[in-house]
């Protein structure tokens, strides 16, 4: 196991993280000993225009994998329209290897409460909902009981701290479709409809939930309002790159020796990261990672300098996403793991559009025919042929994400697929897999 030198220990920057192991940091009563609740009763003395131009100032972007500027997204939503306002949290997340969301709810759940009140006093909200994801049972729990203490508080409710802001907080637990982490079907499923993506335009900063204007946020960005409010905008940019301000929770798991929650400054590198995690698992050669999430392209070895931030990983051909950072080895299969992914996708294509619903299905076939030893040369072919078919076809990011890891894995790593169709290396599944694959 290696040990961080100082230079890298200082990428640490435990914003969201810094209460994480504190005696009963889920307590309301822990939360406001450690500057809980300090940044609402600054806001509600600010006026909401401002409080977006704070926003727009420290270049916060959204921390669900789009890295949308957070600020502009709150400017859009027109004011004095006469229509109610709705902020909408997504805490869906269910992508594989993506895990920061969670952890912050169930370690600090109070941190997210006092972003909502925050950013729906900005936007003019009097109502937000927090979509949750049904098995997330255990944070679900520690965040309505959360809600409930901010209730007692004061802290919602009618006339906030005597402020005459009004704001109603509903927890909302979804029924476990990943589909749901996408904006519109989130909408959707919130009002009671089944979770498919809705066309766009128009978008939900004018027509979002029951058609009026929405803001939907992840559960990081709202996480951030408040220690921007508390530190400024210049404070927030101190972290991070000139485009990528802030820290980041980066979600290392695979093969580490030291598996788990890293926030840093955003710009960090994989190398750094590992040395903060303890290197490599004993054995373990680093081979093949993903920068974001199963949802992102695949970077390898020869990409451990590239910084981690919204910019640095498009350079190098990928997205920064979630920062689900899944490390493989050299003892892992890039193809293999490529079709367990591929079948994530399959199962949770929502089937609203063809090239999601057919092209997954169908190449999820080709992997089990490949590596139950049976796969042909067309059979490569035929894989990119069919992401070519569902890149930017599919009705939303769903089956973008999907094709990510198949042209990524080609790209870097075809010599194993050939292997597997050339006989050199053992087939991983049995030929029964290929019944129905045909």
């Amino acid at each position: 196991m290696t040990t961080p030198r100082p230079e890298t220990l200082a990428k640490l920057t435990p914003v969201l993280t810094k209460r994480w192991l504190s005696p009963d940091a889920w307590r309301i009563g822990t939360y406001e000993q450690l500057d809980g609740y300090a940044a609402l009763r600054k806001a509600l003395k600010a006026h909401p225009d401002d409080l977006i131009q704070l926003i727009k100032d420290s270049g916060l972007r959204g921390r669900g994998g789009a890295g949308f500027p957070t600020g502009l997204k709150w400017g859009f939503i027109p004011q004095g329209d006469g229509k109610p306002h709705y902020l909408v949290v997504n805490a869906d997340e269910g992508e594989p290897g993506t895990c920061k969301d969670l952890p912050l709810m169930t370690h600090d759940p109070h941190a997210l409460v006092e972003g909502v009140i925050i950013a729906s006093y900005a936007i003019r909200a009097s109502r937000a909902y927090i979509y949750i994801r049904g098995e997330a049972v255990h944070a679900a729990r520690r965040l309505r009981n959360a809600v409930q203490e901010a209730y007692d508080k004061g802290y919602l409710g009618r006339n906030i701290l005597r402020s005459g802001f009004d704001l109603e907080l509903v927890v909302h637990s979804g029924a476990g479709a990943y589909i749901c982490g996408e904006e519109t079907a989130l909408l959707d499923s919130l009002e009671g409809f089944r979770g498919q993506p809705r066309l766009r335009p128009p978008f939900p900063a004018t027509h979002g939930l029951y058609a009026s204007p929405t803001v939907v946020n992840n559960v990081g960005t709202i996480a951030s309002v408040p220690p921007i409010v508390l530190g400024g905008a210049d404070w927030w940019k101190s972290m991070g790159t000139e485009k990528s301000s802030g820290p980041m929770i980066y979600s290392l798991s695979g093969r580490v020796a030291n598996p788990g929650q890293y926030e840093c400054s955003m710009g960090v590198t994989l190398r750094e990261l590992l040395e903060l995690a303890g290197g490599m698992q004993p054995g373990h050669n680093l081979r093949f990672w993903t920068p974001g999430g199963s949802s992102t392209p695949l970077l390898a070895a020869e990409h451990l300098d590239v910084p981690l931030d919204f910019e640095g990983v498009a350079a190098a051909g990928s997205i920064l996403g979630t920062t689900a950072t899944q490390i493989f080895s050299d003892q892992d299969c890039p193809v293999y793991a490529t079709y367990r992914w591929l079948e994530f996708y399959h199962h949770e294509s929502c089937g609203k559009c063809t090239p999601c619903r057919e092209g997954n299905y169908w190449m999820v076939r080709v992997y089990r025919r490949i590596l139950s030893g049976q796969g042909t040369h067309e059979d490569l072919d035929t894989l990119l042929d069919t992401c070519d078919n569902i890149l930017g076809r599919s009705f939303c990011g769903l089956g973008d994400g999907a094709t990510s890891s198949v042209t990524s894995s080609l790209k870097y790593f075809k010599q194993d697929y050939l292997d597997y169709i050339e006989g050199r290396k053992a087939p991983m599944l049995s030929e029964k897999t290929l019944v129905g694959a045909h």
